[in-house]
């Protein structure tokens, strides 16, 4: 009984007892002894074992199927009963919702005779169950959306929401796809499961435009958010400008290479006008204008301008311009 006891929160069932060979004479015993505590019809709990919040849903939980053990049923896909509704939310801690009775999804229809277990039929997805707190529950996205379809009001809802959200991330588009078929009901387009999302975070204040409003009203804070976002803006268009010269100056300096081994003596004679494009020659005498000395300012402004956008009509003409070219760049 105590290895039982010690793999599912220090409880036991009957059933589990009687499959162990511990006759109902033997645990009555046990009671009167005070080594265990009847804590419901048929659910024991080990005396040495502290007090949990939710013993009562454990409970409720094991007698859904008392002869099996609890890690032997959480071993199995699909999970034979998985906490739901209600119960969930509590289990998560999401939202105000009172608990009266404990819920549970199973695919298969149960009989139970306890007054305080509501049973709801459906074939669960693996994505929309997990662990909390030792037992088998519904997702807080699938808890949400079984809210939303059992015709809560929203406002309960968009305060379960805002709890899921302070807690941890929230799977938007699983969140979505639930909301998919519940939007039409709620005032929305059919399968706008995303408006239903925003009504929702509008109601919990959570949107955009409540955030800001927020923000705005509390001066610390907008002075942090404006700082934050001025920092921001500052290291974009440094960003922007860096980049932006970054580009204007390898244009540059393709330009200067090329005008480098153009003009390079040994090849002065044989000079290619093709190789020289007339569009970086321009950009680089925008760009040298400013720190041109008043001489080489007066050579640039005769040479660049009159250069070819062409080739020369005859090698005469050509010979003669670099001549030209060179007695100015020699003066």
């Amino acid at each position: 009984m105590q290895e039982i006891t010690e793999g599912q929160w220090g409880l036991l069932t009957a059933g589990q007892a009687r499959s162990s060979g511990v006759t109902p004479m033997t645990l009555t015993r046990l009671c009167d002894m005070g080594d265990i505590i009847r804590i419901a019809h048929g659910v024991y709990r080990d005396a040495g074992s502290p007090i949990d919040e939710h013993e009562s849903l454990r409970a409720a939980w094991l007698m859904t199927n008392p002869a099996a053990l609890a890690y032997e049923r959480i071993a199995k896909h699909p999970i034979d009963v998985v906490v739901s509704g209600e119960s969930a939310a509590r289990l998560h801690d999401i939202g105000d919702l009172r608990a009266l009775r404990h819920g549970f999804t199973t695919p298969r229809r149960k009989q139970t005779q306890r007054v305080g277990t509501r049973y709801r039929i459906t074939t669960l997805p693996e994505q929309d169950v997990t662990l909390k707190k030792g037992l088998p529950v519904t997702t807080r996205e699938r808890t949400i959306a079984d809210m939303i379809e059992r015709r809560y009001d929203l406002s309960l809802i968009a305060d379960m929401l805002r709890d899921a959200i302070n807690q941890a991330d929230i799977d938007e588009p699983r969140l979505i796809e639930l909301f998919n078929p519940l939007a039409k009901r709620n005032g929305h387009r059919p399968e706008d499961g995303r408006a239903l999302l925003e009504q929702l975070l509008a109601i919990a204040g959570m949107d955009h435009d409540s955030i800001s409003q927020m923000i705005a009203a509390d001066p610390r804070l907008g002075s942090l958010v404006t700082g934050q976002y001025l920092k921001s803006l500052s290291t974009a268009i440094s960003t922007a400008i860096t980049t932006y010269q970054s580009s204007e100056l390898e244009g540059i300096q393709q330009a200067l290479d090329t005008i480098t081994t153009a003009l390079h003596p040994t090849k002065l004679l044989q000079l290619n006008m093709d190789s020289i494009n007339a569009a970086q020659l321009t950009n680089l005498a925008k760009a040298l204008k400013p720190l041109a000395m008043p001489n080489a300012k007066n050579v640039l402004s005769e040479i660049i301008p009159q250069m070819p956008t062409q080739r020369p009509p005859s090698t005469i003409d050509m010979s003669q311009s670099v001549g030209h070219q060179n007695h100015e760049t020699e003066r």
